[in-house]
């Protein structure tokens, strides 16, 4: 039984040139290849946003420009505007938990201290959305002497962009099969680590 389709696919970055290339950005870098140069700034959600067809459907393409923590006020603009259930809402953002290289899908969940997540599960009133998390790894496992704040506001090492730029690849395989509400079969294809024929 297909869930939902996904209609909005939020990005979570923080605005700016200062942070265009920084880890908590991650978000922002698949929406922008989602979105090919399409989004517009949309005061109504303050927000850059752009529609998008998607597997056959119209999807809205969404980067808050509100700085990571109010990401909310974007989020729940949109959402209560167009009618968008909070199962309709894919939010990909950068996952501390996971290494880079490592995309999962999830749905629901604590937000992980992830304050952007926190912020939009305020505005939405519950945690039941989709996340896609890309992972960017975590100061201690990296071996980084770096506190984590200061961690996702610094651009990954080299060897950890192409491993993220990956993940982002390997997720906007799945993200038609979201947008058709086959999320298990994204899910199933995403974590399945399937090296390509040779």
């Amino acid at each position: 039984m297909p869930s939902a389709p996904i209609r909005l696919i939020v990005g979570l970055g923080n605005p700016g040139p200062d942070y265009a290339a920084t880890r908590h950005n991650a978000g922002f870098w698949l929406v922008d290849q989602l979105a090919r140069g399409d989004l517009r700034k949309e005061s109504r959600f303050s927000a850059l946003a752009a529609k998008a067809r998607i597997a056959g459907s119209e999807v809205w393409l969404l980067e808050p420009q509100t700085y990571m923590n109010r990401s909310g006020q974007s989020v729940g603009a949109i959402a209560r505007f167009f009618k968008i259930a909070p199962e309709e809402i894919l939010v990909v953002h950068d996952e501390l938990d996971l290494p880079p290289g490592a995309a999962k899908i999830k749905k629901g969940g604590s937000s992980g201290g992830h304050n952007g997540l926190k912020d939009i599960t305020a505005a939405v009133g519950t945690q039941d959305y989709w996340r896609l998390r890309i992972g960017i790894g975590h100061p201690r496992d990296l071996k980084l002497q770096q506190p984590v704040v200061d961690f996702v506001l610094h651009r990954p090492r080299a060897e950890e962009q192409s491993l993220i730029d990956e993940a982002i690849d390997k997720s906007l395989l799945v993200i038609p099969l979201l947008c058709e509400g086959r999320h298990e079969q994204a899910m199933m294809e995403l974590h399945t680590d399937k090296k390509p024929a040779a």
